[in-house]
């Protein structure tokens, strides 16, 4: 499927499995508009349904992954217009920020080429997986702007990052390099520039290789059981198990035993089930 030219300020083009959507606006460091919070859902619609897509790259334009949000469309222009309105530019950022990106039918990963200010924290963490370059610049600037963390910024870090090195970011707006956000968890890994992609699809392909109707289970299903109790989590997990069970065109664990009980052919932790 092509998607050249289909939308203004995302880039989106499927290659071997992986989608790359790229926020397409360089010249403003990739910074979030209503415009491309609008695009964005239609993107992730259509790479969701798109049967040669298995794995989605978010990743930026040029020099910058996003500077956040456009402080001038998204804040200015939005202030000076009706109440309802801005509940409308907010609910676009929010549904694709995080809603559908956190719980995503196919695996996710961002690809931190650069810049990642303020907003793009939420779509950050709510990617399944998350590489960056050594050389790009993370911040929370909002506090030198005379406001708090938007959107869920603060939930993301609460999630990812420990309660001192969080508040600390949060209230300086100090930066910090690709190598620190792996050290502090925001990222799986940082690597030099000229290997991030490399390292990318590397990453991807592993993810291919995977059931996706189990890889969907087990995904979502760790990201819910965080918000249950130990014992909604027991009826909730096994819920998971069995319907992708059930649902599994592939019946991948039936395959995945013989392989190794009957078959001796693969070791479970090395490598996954011959599909």
């Amino acid at each position: 499927m092509s998607y050249e030219g289909r939308w203004t300020t995302v880039a989106v083009k499927v290659e071997d499995g992986i989608a790359w959507v790229t926020l397409n606006r360089p010249e403003k460091r990739n910074a979030m508009s209503p415009t491309l919070n609008r695009e964005m859902c239609e993107v992730l619609d259509a790479v969701e349904q798109d049967p040669e897509a298995g794995v989605l790259v978010l990743t930026g334009a040029g020099e910058s992954w996003t500077a956040g949000m456009d402080l001038k469309e998204y804040f200015r222009e939005t202030d000076a217009g009706p109440e309802v309105l801005q509940e409308k530019i907010r609910r676009e950022a929010s549904e694709w920020q995080w809603k559908r990106l956190r719980m995503y039918a196919k695996p996710t990963i961002a690809m931190v080429n650069g810049w990642c200010f303020g907003g793009g924290f939420s779509p950050l963490v709510a990617c399944d997986l998350a590489i960056c370059a050594d050389e790009a610049t993370f911040g929370l600037s909002e506090i030198n702007w005379g406001i708090p963390p938007g959107n869920l910024v603060s939930k993301a870090m609460a999630d990812t990052v420990g309660h001192r090195q969080a508040l600390y970011y949060i209230m300086t707006g100090k930066t910090f390099d690709g190598r620190k956000a792996a050290e502090m968890g925001l990222v799986n890994e940082s690597v030099p520039l000229a290997q991030l992609r490399e390292a990318t699809v590397e990453l991807a392909q592993n993810l291919l290789e995977k059931n996706p109707v189990v890889m969907r289970a087990a995904k979502i299903g760790f990201k819910r059981c965080r918000e249950l109790t130990w014992e909604q989590n027991e009826d909730y997990l096994y819920a998971k198990l069995d319907q992708s069970t059930l649902r599994d065109p592939e019946r991948g664990r039936e395959k995945g035993m013989k392989q190794f009980l009957d078959d001796k052919s693969i070791k479970p932790g090395l490598q996954a089930y011959r599909r």
